[in-house]
């Protein structure tokens, strides 16, 4: 087989153009300086925020204190009223149980005071079922 001729290739007469080899990037987004001021305006924004909700956070917990003073009283009342109610019923239930007990005084005073002493939750639940009791001391606690 004969040789092929082999065509090399050459540049151009006169030779390539310059190649542009400096960076040539556009600017993108702002400035350090401009940044730094979106920042403190940011944190400047955000402080007047939280300063405006704590005092109205302020101003509400003022509002709830207030209206729980004034249910104060009626709250009161209510637990006397439970209070007088269930000390009715343990006397009613003291004369049924000691009615064959020479000598006993229905209702006796613990304490020898003409002031109001409130009564202890034992004295109160003692006539009734223990569940009860416990779950007057301790509310809805379940121990497991």
């Amino acid at each position: 087989m004969a040789a092929s001729k082999v065509k090399q290739d050459m540049p151009p007469t006169g030779g390539y153009g310059p190649v542009d080899y400096r960076r040539n990037l556009p600017r993108r987004g702002l400035s350090g300086y401009s940044m730094f001021g979106v920042g403190v305006g940011l944190m400047v924004f955000g402080y007047w925020r939280l300063f405006r909700w704590n005092r109205e956070r302020r101003r509400l917990h003022i509002e709830e204190l207030e209206a729980r003073i004034s249910l104060l009283p009626l709250l009161q009342a209510e637990h006397d009223r439970r209070t007088l109610r269930m000390l009715r019923e343990n006397l009613e239930e003291e004369a049924v149980i000691m009615k064959d007990v020479p000598g006993w005084k229905l209702g006796e005073k613990v304490f020898h005071t003409d002031r109001w002493v409130s009564p202890l939750t034992e004295e109160l639940f003692n006539l009734r079922p223990r569940e009860e009791m416990l779950r007057k001391k301790f509310g809805f606690l379940r121990y497991v």
